[in-house]
């Protein structure tokens, strides 16, 4: 019988044969030598010896391919280190791979294809990144290049293609490119706050949808009042809708601290106008206005003209008349806007014949107040009570813990009030993450006795972002009982908000999910 093995064992012949064989073969007669000395003897003469190598081969069902083959282990030996480090280096300084035979290093094509970013080993084209002055050459290869990019395989294999060993790029900071480069060599994407805008750019320029997609989905995670206007000027450049949207929800739910941030006066005059004509800004008009004077003053300084009140106005233009002046309370316009010095002397007493004739004159200026945002209240009891010893606040803390499925801004809280008649408390909320205090205020309401729900407002709207939960606290002072929640709820539809509620180890009167003070979060989505 066969032996089991051999079964599984297939033998693979191979006839390496001479030259002066292959070119007798077909000269071999058929018919067999009469002695076995002559045939030897003529062989030896005339047909040099046929060489034969028998190899026997181990054939697999399943074909592994080199990751199988070379499966990731965990490093034991220096010389595995050794390459994690040559690679690292190779990563950040551009240097080559000293270690011979460095290709059976790494498993993987993707392993082996990121040795070779910003690596001039094998390189066919260099980069000349940056604007003058800060320019940096950076290494590429061509097929690489061109398999990630449609961009780079018209530039190097198009019709139009140019044979260039060196090719400048002065609108892309070398950050940026390296960033992209890195994602084409590597699969990885490596973004950073103050690149990423710069990496968006590259992205679109040469057509890398996928970097874009991650670059915006990164600005969306790190939005904030700080950086909506910026950024909001940018995704108009780059036609990025959804991000377009996403600025301006913020700018909306939280106008004046992003028309106060640095970042609203870098904007260009379009986003400018864009801004000043919304319908929806939250914001007080004399906050608007001073924003606006700010901005004109930081263009003045970009088109190197003189800071006066004259070119102030310049390089507003037609933008002054986009603020709704006549909207402003008096105060506001008397102390301000008309003590500015940009608004003519006609238009002062025009704005102030507005505020007190009865037959208004016609201005140049919106004369119909914004609408702002309307706020949403998520009332989470079913019904309220009240009790000759409860509810009571001796400088103790109700504490309860949300978290909603959307992007939202908590504007304020709505809290009960007294259960004994008018009276009026002071309340400090508070709105934590993570121990964090994100937003707080102090200030007093007046209850009338009633069961209704009054509201205690922060200074700005806090932005709060989805599946996470945060923490509202609350410490009245008050001489008076008031009412209490019941029949608390752990989840609540408001509108397109779910939000979930969970007790809150910060709370020490007595608040929970099922009943206590904090009955509303004031938001706006």
């Amino acid at each position: 019988m066969v032996d089991d093995k051999e079964k599984n064992m297939k033998c693979l012949t191979f006839f390496l044969m001479l030259p002066e064989t292959v070119k007798n073969r077909s000269k071999k007669s058929s018919k067999k030598a009469n002695s076995s000395s002559s045939s030897s003897s003529s062989s030896s003469t005339k047909l040099p010896p046929v060489c034969y190598e028998i190899i026997t081969l181990k054939t697999k069902k399943k074909k592994k391919m080199a990751a199988d083959i070379f499966p990731r282990k965990k490093p034991a030996s220096s010389s595995s280190t050794t390459v994690q480090q040559y690679h690292q280096q190779n990563l950040s300084n551009n240097n080559l791979i000293p270690a011979p035979n460095w290709q059976g290093l790494y498993p993987t094509i993707r392993e082996r294809n990121a040795v070779m970013f910003n690596n001039d080993l094998m390189a066919d084209v260099h980069f000349v990144v940056g604007p003058p002055g800060g320019t940096q050459r950076l290494p590429g290869h061509k097929y690489v290049l061109a398999v990630g990019s449609s961009v780079f395989h018209a530039m190097f294999y198009g019709e139009l293609a140019e044979d260039k060993d060196e090719i400048r790029i002065p609108d892309v900071e070398p950050a940026a490119f390296l960033a992209m480069l890195k994602y084409i060599y590597c699969d990885e994407i490596d973004l950073a706050a103050d690149t990423v805008l710069a990496t968006l750019y590259a992205a679109k320029k040469y057509i890398v949808p996928h970097l874009a997609r991650a670059c915006v989905n990164f600005l969306e995670t790190s939005l904030s009042a700080k950086n909506a206007c910026v950024l909001l000027s940018q995704s108009c450049l780059f036609e990025e809708p959804d991000l377009t949207q996403r600025c301006w929800e913020v700018i909306d739910a939280q106008a004046e601290l992003a028309l106060k941030s640095e970042g609203f006066c870098d904007i260009d005059f379009q986003t400018l106008e864009s801004i000043l004509r919304r319908e929806t800004l939250n914001a007080k008009e004399i906050v608007v206005f001073e924003a606006a004077l700010n901005w004109a003053e930081v263009e003045c300084q970009r088109q190197d003209l003189a800071l006066s009140i004259e070119n102030k106005r310049k390089v507003l233009g037609k933008a002054l008349y986009l603020i709704r002046i006549p909207t402003m309370a008096l105060d506001d316009f008397a102390n301000g806007a008309a003590q500015s010095g940009v608004l003519t002397l006609n238009e002062t007493n025009d704005i102030f014949l507005w505020y007190t004739a009865a037959k208004k004159p016609e201005l140049q200026f919106v004369s119909k107040a914004r609408k702002g945002l309307v706020p949403q209240r998520c009332h989470r009891f079913q019904s309220c009570a009240y009790r000759s010893n409860q509810w009571r606040y001796r400088g103790r803390c109700d504490s309860i813990q949300f978290a909603v499925d959307k992007r939202v801004f908590i504007a304020g809280f709505g809290l009960y009030g007294s259960s004994c008649g008018s009276a009026e408390y002071s309340a400090k909320i508070e709105l934590k993450r993570q121990g964090v205090v994100l937003g707080q205020n102090l200030s007093k309401y007046f209850s009338d006795g009633s069961s209704n729900t009054f509201p205690v407002w922060f200074e700005y709207p806090v932005q709060i972002e989805p599946d996470t939960f945060y923490t509202a606290s609350v410490i009245l002072d008050g001489n008076e009982l008031s009412y209490f929640g019941q029949e608390g709820m752990t989840e609540v539809q408001c509108g397109k908000v779910t939000v979930q509620f969970q007790c809150s180890s910060d709370s020490t009167n007595g608040t929970g999910v099922q009943g206590g003070q904090i009955p509303e979060l004031i938001f706006y989505a």
